[in-house]
């Protein structure tokens, strides 16, 4: 396969791209380093079947591909409230331009989408039938409505055009090469028990999150990409669900910090729970995580004592 990966510098992107070429594809990483950087794929730029291009998926590309994964888009709400009107125009610019390509090449074509189209849910855990519950006006909205229209975009264009879409929902992924100043729970908390500055915690800490491990994620995204019998949505996270506080908790207690835990008020639209059914996934790919959150912080916390 000759496979172009959109964000394929990012955190996420570039593990794609790691597993894509160790099965032997041909791989065009496509980035435009907004939150992406060339260091997550230094060491794959020498491979022969590596090709990096600097370019935005907000305007459109002439390539020939058999796959293309579209994970471009910021994905922490500090970057993507940086710009909330480009990040709305990648969601779906990028999306119209990438489906035009997939169209136009007959090449299958795989959305990464969010949890965050559920917004506020007032269903937990949250199912792919479920609608959502999300605010269209708020400050989290250029990425949560830009990721609900790209979805319509893949079911219009597949209903109308016949493109072969596939649609995965992210939940909280969390992993080696994550940017240490996204903004995102789980960085955010290690880099500050690292430094050995205070924990900060928005609300009182008794919200929920699920913690998906990268290599788990990458692994779902793969195996959905491949079946040949479902366009999705499908939701790929991990189900173990986790407060706030827990997480501080544990990433003290890991990283040996004595960094104190303090509270700050908690910002709009931030959701109280955020836990998703895997049924679906289970069912149709076999598929569940298997890097328990200890562990998956253990390596993470390594990679960031590193890198900072």
């Amino acid at each position: 396969m000759r496979v172009l990966v959109t964000g394929g510098a990012g955190f996420i992107g570039s593990h794609l791209c790691e597993r894509l070429l160790a099965q032997g594809d041909d791989v065009v990483c496509v980035d435009n380093y907004f939150t992406g950087t060339k260091h997550n794929v230094d060491h794959l730029r020498d491979h022969r079947n590596f090709e990096l291009i600097r370019h935005d998926v907000t305007n459109p590309l002439v390539i020939e591909v058999d796959r293309i994964y579209n994970l471009a888009c910021p994905a922490s709400p500090v970057h993507y409230q940086y710009n909330p009107v480009k990040t709305t125009k990648t969601s779906v610019l990028g999306a119209i331009n990438m489906l035009g390509l997939a169209k136009r090449v007959h090449a299958r074509i795989l959305q990464a989408s969010t949890s965050e189209v559920y917004g506020y849910p007032e269903q937990h855990p949250q199912r792919e039938d479920y609608w959502g519950h999300v605010n269209p006006i708020g400050i989290r909205s250029c990425y949560d409505e830009g990721k609900r229209v790209a979805e319509t975009l893949f079911m219009d264009y597949h209903r109308q055009n016949k493109v072969d879409v596939r649609i995965v929902r992210i939940f909280n992924t969390y992993g080696p090469r994550m940017h240490p100043c996204d903004g995102r729970v789980v960085s955010n908390f290690i880099v500050q028990a690292l430094r050995g500055e205070p924990i900060t915690i928005y609300g009182d800490g008794s919200q929920t999150r699920s913690f998906c491990y990268v290599d788990d994620l990458v692994s779902g995204i793969m195996a959905f990409m491949e079946q040949d019998s479902e366009t999705g949505p499908i939701n790929l996270g991990n189900p173990g669900e986790f407060t706030i506080r827990e997480l501080a908790e544990m990433v003290v207690a890991l990283t040996g910090s004595k960094s104190e835990i303090v509270y700050k008020p908690l910002p709009s639209d931030d959701p109280k729970q955020r836990r998703p059914d895997i049924s679906r996934a289970k069912a149709l790919l076999g598929w569940e995580p298997k890097i328990q959150l200890e562990e998956g912080l253990k390596r993470t916390i390594e990679d960031l004592a590193k890198r900072l």
